[in-house]
């Protein structure tokens, strides 16, 4: 199983509350661009989690614009920037268990470096940048995962220059 572990997109910091801040141009432009490259590499998604916080939303509403997403997208009340690591990744196991291969969440720091350490025990949480998506390859049969990849919208511009 394959889960993609990406961090919202640039926001604002003007709002009236955390929950409720918005994209910027910026944000918008760096996950389509991580869309369309997860796109180039061939990554399907079979099932997606997000954040109920707007960034992460509109982060998901990018990210559909250039990569394929499955009908089913489940707004996860956990995965808010203080969610609980061993919840999430116990739920995305559970996901594994009953068929789902290639799971996208969108979530928060330092929550998504926390899930990916919790699901790749060998490896400490490591640091997002706006738009960075990390893969892991969590194999359920010994209830652990490898971190694959971790790219940022700045390594694609290294990569493609």
């Amino acid at each position: 199983m394959q889960i993609f572990i990406m961090r919202h997109g640039e926001a604002t910091f003007d709002a009236p509350s955390d929950a409720l801040r918005s994209l910027t141009e910026r944000g918008e432009y760096e996950s389509l661009t991580m869309a369309n490259w997860m796109t180039q590499q061939d990554h399907s998604i079979d099932y997606v989690l997000v954040s109920p916080y707007l960034r992460a939303q509109q982060t998901l509403n990018v990210v559909q614009q250039g990569l394929v997403l499955p009908a089913k997208i489940e707004t996860d009340e956990g995965l808010i920037p203080g969610g609980n690591p061993d919840h999430i990744a116990h739920y995305l196991r559970a996901l594994g268990e009953v068929g789902y291969h290639n799971i996208l969440v969108i979530s928060h720091l330092p929550l998504v470096g926390y899930v990916v350490a919790e699901l790749c025990p060998t490896v400490s949480a490591p640091m997002f940048s706006t738009s960075t998506i990390a893969c892991v390859d969590f194999d359920l049969s010994i209830g652990s995962g490898k971190l694959l990849w971790q790219v940022s919208p700045a390594n694609l511009k290294q990569i493609t220059e």
